[in-house]
């Protein structure tokens, strides 16, 4: 799967949707990375996280309430 600078993604385990970064080669290696940003509650403050996912592990982030369909009266 592909993914771009400002994707929403999810590890395929589950866990908070992620924010794609940046994609590359982390240090002197040949392997591809996904660079992603998250907020994580940590007490009573948000806390910007962030790793490095190969990107086998990581889908694209479907919301659970993206397809609730609306209706207009």
């Amino acid at each position: 799967m592909e993914f771009k600078p400002g994707d929403v993604v999810q590890l395929k385990s589950g866990g908070p949707p992620m924010t794609v970064e940046h994609i590359g080669k982390q240090n002197h290696s040949d392997d591809i990375v996904v660079w992603c940003v998250w907020s994580e509650k940590v007490g009573a403050r948000q806390e910007v996280k962030e790793y490095t996912f190969d990107p086998i592990v990581l889908r694209q982030y479907k919301s659970p309430y993206a397809s609730i369909p609306t209706s207009r009266g």
